[in-house]
């Protein structure tokens, strides 16, 4: 069991495997874009920064990628230290991204009217990385990822192109911070603009109704055994016909049906 001090308050680790997720177990709120509890901690957009003491020696460490292993040390979540340079962080983001809202929400709560920075190319993608992580570690595939370096780094398709590996499932859209990834659908199409891809819908084959990628059916049953004629039904006609299937049993316990 490790022990440690988190802003006066002492705290015991138990299974956590990072500073931030034993603050926030604890009720102690520390800010960050680029963190979800499914992907792997990458530390990108550097929000989560605390102030790490122990004897004479302090460091400033990303909470999100911090190992708890030590005991007795401290960590100052608001400190002068962390508090100056989260407003600076917050500043180039606000650059970057002045009509991103959780940003100007984040940058008013630190009393940021106003970046100081100019930059010219606003983008709402912080490159946090979070949609090439949830592709590649949950969805299982890597249909987006990094590319370039410096001033021109972003997270693109390989080669700019249409991904063949994306299913269509927009899981990169929903875990995006920023909304920086849009999803329309029309005319049969999902189209996933940041990556200029178009993906054909599939019909319900009930119902007619547009539900799903028309790859998605097939990439799952890849992945999982299913039934076949479950995936090809969109989720009320899905439903619908599981019930009817369990309309011809008797549950009689609690582990066992007994057909009719």
């Amino acid at each position: 069991m490790v022990r440690i001090n988190i802003d006066s308050k002492e705290v015991e680790a138990n299974g956590e495997s990072t500073l931030l997720e034993l603050a926030r177990k604890n009720g102690i709120e520390i800010p960050t874009l680029c963190h979800h509890q499914a992907v792997t901690p990458y530390g990108a957009c550097r929000l989560c920064l605390v102030e790490i003491k122990k004897e004479d020696e302090t460091k400033l460490v990303a909470s999100c990628t911090y190992p708890v292993r030590e005991d007795g040390i401290t960590v100052l979540t608001q400190s002068p230290k962390v508090n100056r340079v989260r407003k600076m962080i917050l500043e180039f983001l606000l650059a970057r991204c002045p009509e991103v809202e959780i940003i100007q929400e984040m940058s008013a709560e630190m009393g940021i009217k106003q970046s100081r920075f100019i930059l010219y190319d606003n983008d709402d993608c912080i490159l946090c990385g979070l949609c090439a992580r949830v592709c590649e570690e949950i969805i299982g595939k890597s249909a987006v990822s990094f590319t370039d370096r410096g001033p021109d780094r972003k997270v693109s398709t390989p080669f700019n192109e249409p991904s063949e590996e994306c299913v269509g499932c927009t899981a990169c859209a929903f875990v995006c911070p920023t909304g920086a990834i849009k999803v329309e659908e029309w005319d049969e199409i999902r189209f996933i603009e940041k990556w200029n891809t178009e993906i054909p819908l599939q019909k319900c084959a009930k119902c007619d109704m547009l539900y799903t990628p028309a790859n998605t059916p097939g990439y799952i049953l890849s992945k999982m055994q299913l039934p076949e004629n479950l995936l090809r039904l969109c989720e009320k006609c899905r439903r619908k016909s599981v019930a009817e299937s369990l309309s011809n049993y008797d549950v009689t316990s609690k582990n066992v049906i007994i057909k009719k």
